[in-house]
């Protein structure tokens, strides 16, 4: 029994240890089983990363002066571009960048023009984003079709999940 405790209470003594060392070996792991697709399979985040969640964004107004009809903010690629670069702003006013992005999930209305959802719009701008040139990574991604958004103007509405190693520790001046 007194064994026991030990070995118990070795690995007690070791759990500070550990926990101290999580950040060290903290990661996300994007994966994808799939070469050919663009989005993931999933995404593992390791304990130890900083998780940022942005709520759901919509588009802006093409022109910021007229914000009242779908002419005014556009198409489902139009309006997904606009809402990734309004995430992508708002990740970097946090320490983030788009990169980081390891979750998303897509809200999508019918294009009354199209009698339809359109996705392949959808699709379209997210790859302006995402496995490009400028970003090869990708994300976990779900996509749903809703009757309407918050206001009939909106085609899209996009959340996030970011996910990156903390920054280092400041070391304190002497």
């Amino acid at each position: 029994m007194l064994r026991k405790m030990l070995k118990t209470a070795g690995c007690a003594a070791l759990l500070p240890i550990l926990m101290a060392a999580a950040p060290a070996q903290a990661q996300v792991t994007r994966i994808k089983t799939n070469p050919g697709a663009f989005i993931l399979d999933g995404v593992r985040v390791a304990p130890g990363n900083e998780i940022y969640f942005l709520s759901g964004q919509l588009a802006s107004p093409i022109d910021p002066a007229k914000a009242t009809t779908m002419e005014d903010f556009g198409d489902t690629k139009t309006q997904t571009v606009s809402v990734l670069n309004k995430i992508k702003k708002q990740l970097e006013s946090q320490g983030y960048s788009i990169k980081d992005v390891v979750k998303m999930t897509l809200f999508i209305a019918a294009d009354p023009k199209l009698g339809k959802i359109d996705f392949a719009g959808a699709n379209a701008g997210f790859k302006e984003f995402f496995g490009s040139a400028e970003n090869p990574d990708t994300v976990a991604r779900s996509a749903f079709q809703v009757a309407n958004l918050v206001a009939p103007q909106f085609l899209i509405e996009i959340e996030a999940i970011a996910a990156k190693k903390p920054a280092p520790a400041a070391k304190a001046k002497k």
